[in-house]
């Protein structure tokens, strides 16, 4: 059954389009000044970057129409930016190459829509600068056949930042769905994670207190905490990632993080409580060099669970 979509949500995507082609100039006839159109551009782009293209796979990979694909590479042929050759393996298909002056064309596109982008992004603060890209990358993340409880690409960018206003309110409201979700727990775990954070926003010391947030592919992934205890012990808090940025290596990254914070902050120790059952958290903290040094059945969050403390050596 076909999925209805909104009128209001099909006049902003089409709005968008129009904004941003305009915005980027592929209106006009030629890209970024050049004699060549998008089509174009993209197909020496993708010669540059492959090798042993074919007119079947560039056709397949881009979505161009046969014959107009066909007509664009007897033009590239005629202006000596292209030559073909046959496949050795299948004598019947012709593999394609640029050639000397197809490859110094794309040099000049390269170069020519660097500074294009650079021009366009010259004209924004940084922090928009960062938001854009971040947005941008959650755009293609969405648009690229990708459901919201997929898994992200693994060449995602990841990105650790402090918190922003809104952020601590995301660690408290992600914590409390996604443990009720994967595991089943009450209120209660939100009620804990709440006192935590609202604790952390009231009177941390930034020397030697620290909260990381993560985002991968433009969208908040993450987040840890490290909070004192004593002069000489601080306390890894709240690690968390969100399921589709699971796989990247964020987990180890804000725990390795933690460490790294917490040693040049002077402490000698780094401790942690957290269940059993917490398994990926676990192999983690195994692997950073913490030792199991207490664990108890309690009755907490509604389940019946086994508590752990780690602690590690600094």
């Amino acid at each position: 059954m076909p999925v209805k979509i909104a009128d209001r949500d099909v006049a902003a995507l089409r709005r968008f389009n129009r904004f941003y082609t305009q915005r980027i100039g592929v209106l006009a006839e030629g890209l970024t000044g050049t004699d060549y159109s998008l089509a174009e551009a993209r197909l020496i782009y993708e010669l540059t970057h492959r090798e042993g293209a074919t007119a079947v796979t560039l056709g397949r990979d881009l979505g161009l129409d046969e014959g107009y694909l066909s007509r664009i590479l007897a033009r590239f042929v005629k202006a000596k930016l292209l030559e073909r050759a046959r496949s050795p393996s299948d004598g019947r298909e012709r593999l394609l190459a640029l050639t000397k002056r197809g490859r110094d064309a794309f040099a000049r596109l390269d170069a020519a829509a660097r500074r294009q982008a650079r021009d366009l992004l010259g004209q924004l603060p940084s922090s928009a600068r960062s938001e854009l890209v971040g947005a941008m990358e959650r755009v293609e993340f969405l648009l690229d056949g990708s459901t919201a409880s997929a898994r992200l690409p693994k060449k995602v960018r990841i990105q650790l930042r402090a918190p922003q206003p809104g952020d601590l309110g995301w660690v408290i409201h992600r914590h409390g769905a996604l443990y009720a979700a994967e595991y089943g727990w009450d209120a209660s775990f939100e009620a804990l994670v709440a006192g935590i954070v609202a604790a952390f926003a009231r009177q941390h010391d930034p020397q030697c207190e620290r909260c990381w947030i993560a985002e991968a592919g433009g969208r908040i992934a993450g987040s840890v905490f490290v909070v004192r205890e004593s002069d000489t012990v601080a306390k890894l808090r709240l690690l968390f990632v969100e399921r589709e940025a699971r796989g990247l290596g964020l987990g180890r990254r804000l725990v390795a993080e933690c460490i790294a914070f917490a040693r040049a902050a002077g402490y000698q120790t780094l401790t942690l409580w957290t269940n059993d059952i917490l398994v990926a958290a676990r192999g983690i903290y195994e692997t950073e060099g913490f030792r199991l040094i207490h664990q108890a059945p309690h009755r907490s969050f509604g389940k019946d669970l086994v508590e752990q403390t780690w602690s590690l050596d600094l």
